[in-house]
Protein backbone atom coordinates (compact mmCIF):
# COMPACT_ATOMS: atom_id res chain seq x y z
CA UNK A 1 0.00 0.00 0.00
CA UNK A 2 1.11 3.57 -1.45
CA UNK A 3 1.75 6.12 2.13
CA UNK A 4 -0.42 8.31 0.14
CA UNK A 5 -3.26 5.79 0.48
CA UNK A 6 -2.33 5.35 4.03
CA UNK A 7 -2.40 8.44 5.25
CA UNK A 8 -5.70 9.55 3.53
CA UNK A 9 -8.05 11.25 6.34
CA UNK A 10 -12.07 9.80 6.22
CA UNK A 11 -13.89 11.08 3.55
CA UNK A 12 -10.37 12.52 2.20
CA UNK A 13 -9.71 11.66 -2.07
CA UNK A 14 -6.82 11.80 -4.42
CA UNK A 15 -7.49 14.57 -6.89
CA UNK A 16 -3.57 14.44 -8.56
CA UNK A 17 -0.97 11.88 -7.63
CA UNK A 18 2.59 12.61 -9.86
CA UNK A 19 5.86 11.10 -9.53
CA UNK A 20 9.72 11.95 -10.13
CA UNK A 21 10.79 12.43 -13.59
CA UNK A 22 12.81 9.92 -15.46
CA UNK A 23 15.32 12.26 -16.19
CA UNK A 24 16.93 11.24 -12.57
CA UNK A 25 18.33 8.54 -14.19
CA UNK A 26 20.78 11.23 -16.45
CA UNK A 27 23.91 10.49 -14.56
CA UNK A 28 23.30 6.82 -14.41
CA UNK A 29 23.74 7.43 -18.39
CA UNK A 30 26.39 9.45 -18.98
CA UNK A 31 28.62 7.62 -16.62
CA UNK A 32 27.62 4.52 -18.89
CA UNK A 33 28.10 6.04 -21.90
CA UNK A 34 31.85 7.19 -20.54
CA UNK A 35 31.77 3.64 -19.64
CA UNK A 36 31.54 2.07 -23.47
CA UNK A 37 33.29 5.40 -24.91
CA UNK A 38 36.68 4.16 -23.01
CA UNK A 39 36.18 0.51 -23.39
CA UNK A 40 35.43 1.34 -27.55
CA UNK A 41 39.26 3.64 -27.08
CA UNK A 42 40.53 0.53 -25.54
CA UNK A 43 40.42 -1.22 -28.94
CA UNK A 44 42.77 0.98 -30.81
CA UNK A 45 45.60 1.35 -28.82
CA UNK A 46 48.85 -1.09 -29.66
CA UNK A 47 49.85 -0.35 -26.53
CA UNK A 48 48.98 -3.02 -24.15
CA UNK A 49 49.50 -1.13 -20.70
CA UNK A 50 47.19 1.66 -22.40
CA UNK A 51 44.35 -1.31 -23.20
CA UNK A 52 44.04 -2.51 -19.82
CA UNK A 53 44.77 1.73 -18.45
CA UNK A 54 41.03 2.18 -20.24
CA UNK A 55 39.56 -1.48 -19.84
CA UNK A 56 39.66 -0.63 -16.03
CA UNK A 57 38.60 2.70 -16.39
CA UNK A 58 36.00 1.76 -18.57
CA UNK A 59 34.96 -1.16 -15.55
CA UNK A 60 35.01 1.52 -13.12
CA UNK A 61 32.70 4.05 -15.33
CA UNK A 62 30.34 0.83 -15.34
CA UNK A 63 29.77 -0.21 -11.99
CA UNK A 64 29.27 3.25 -11.24
CA UNK A 65 27.08 4.06 -13.56
CA UNK A 66 25.12 0.48 -11.80
CA UNK A 67 25.43 2.11 -8.62
CA UNK A 68 23.80 5.60 -9.56
CA UNK A 69 20.64 3.97 -11.64
CA UNK A 70 20.48 1.44 -8.41
CA UNK A 71 19.95 4.80 -6.45
CA UNK A 72 17.77 6.98 -8.73
CA UNK A 73 15.85 3.62 -9.17
CA UNK A 74 15.14 3.52 -5.06
CA UNK A 75 14.78 7.53 -5.19
CA UNK A 76 12.12 7.52 -7.79
CA UNK A 77 10.23 4.50 -6.52
CA UNK A 78 10.16 6.20 -2.71
CA UNK A 79 9.14 9.57 -3.70
CA UNK A 80 5.41 10.17 -3.67
CA UNK A 81 4.03 13.78 -4.88
CA UNK A 82 -0.08 13.58 -4.52
CA UNK A 83 -2.36 16.77 -4.03
CA UNK A 84 -5.79 15.77 -2.09
CA UNK A 85 -9.05 17.53 -1.74
CA UNK A 86 -7.63 18.73 1.55
CA UNK A 87 -3.43 18.17 1.59
CA UNK A 88 -0.76 18.43 -0.26
CA UNK A 89 1.69 15.24 0.40
CA UNK A 90 5.16 14.91 -0.44
CA UNK A 91 7.14 11.53 1.01
CA UNK A 92 10.53 10.25 0.08
CA UNK A 93 12.64 7.48 1.39
CA UNK A 94 12.84 3.70 2.47
CA UNK A 95 14.69 3.20 5.38
CA UNK A 96 14.97 6.70 6.59
CA UNK A 97 11.20 8.70 5.68
CA UNK A 98 10.84 11.92 5.43
CA UNK A 99 8.05 13.30 4.49
CA UNK A 100 5.56 16.66 4.08
CA UNK A 101 2.32 18.08 4.52
CA UNK A 102 0.81 21.05 3.81
CA UNK A 103 -3.15 21.92 4.17
CA UNK A 104 -4.13 23.36 0.70
CA UNK A 105 -6.25 26.18 2.53
CA UNK A 106 -2.46 27.05 4.02
CA UNK A 107 -0.73 26.86 0.48
CA UNK A 108 0.42 31.11 -0.39
CA UNK A 109 2.32 30.35 -3.08
CA UNK A 110 3.48 27.44 -5.76
CA UNK A 111 7.23 27.91 -7.75
CA UNK A 112 8.04 26.17 -10.89
CA UNK A 113 11.40 26.37 -11.94
CA UNK A 114 12.20 24.96 -15.27
CA UNK A 115 15.03 25.12 -17.66
CA UNK A 116 14.77 24.93 -21.82
CA UNK A 117 15.72 21.22 -21.94
CA UNK A 118 13.23 20.60 -18.64
CA UNK A 119 10.14 22.71 -21.10
CA UNK A 120 10.97 20.52 -23.52
CA UNK A 121 11.33 17.70 -21.42
CA UNK A 122 8.28 18.29 -19.49
CA UNK A 123 10.27 18.43 -16.06
CA UNK A 124 11.33 20.86 -13.12
CA UNK A 125 11.29 21.68 -9.66
CA UNK A 126 8.19 22.79 -7.45
CA UNK A 127 8.39 25.00 -4.24
CA UNK A 128 5.05 25.21 -2.19
CA UNK A 129 5.22 28.09 0.24
CA UNK A 130 2.50 28.25 2.65
CA UNK A 131 2.00 30.39 5.68
CA UNK A 132 4.66 30.09 8.30
CA UNK A 133 6.75 27.56 6.10
CA UNK A 134 7.40 26.37 2.80
CA UNK A 135 8.38 22.95 1.54
CA UNK A 136 11.98 22.30 0.13
CA UNK A 137 12.59 22.33 -3.37
CA UNK A 138 11.74 19.14 -4.81
CA UNK A 139 13.32 18.50 -8.30
CA UNK A 140 13.11 16.48 -11.43
CA UNK A 141 8.64 16.60 -11.23
CA UNK A 142 7.28 15.18 -14.14
CA UNK A 143 4.93 17.77 -15.51
CA UNK A 144 5.12 20.51 -12.64
CA UNK A 145 2.67 22.90 -14.16
CA UNK A 146 -0.10 20.21 -13.99
CA UNK A 147 0.43 19.75 -10.24
CA UNK A 148 0.94 23.44 -9.45
CA UNK A 149 -2.68 23.93 -11.14
CA UNK A 150 -4.42 21.15 -8.73
CA UNK A 151 -2.68 22.54 -6.09
CA UNK A 152 -3.52 26.39 -6.58
CA UNK A 153 -7.51 24.78 -8.27
CA UNK A 154 -8.70 24.15 -5.13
Amino acid sequence: MKYVERVLQPGETVVYFTSLHWLVYMKATMLLILGIASLIASTSPNDPTAVMALQIVAGIFCIMAVLSALGALIRRATTELAVTDRRVIYKTGIFQRHSMEMNRSKVETVGVNQSILGRMLSYGTVIVRGTGGSFEPIRFIGDPLTFRSHITAG
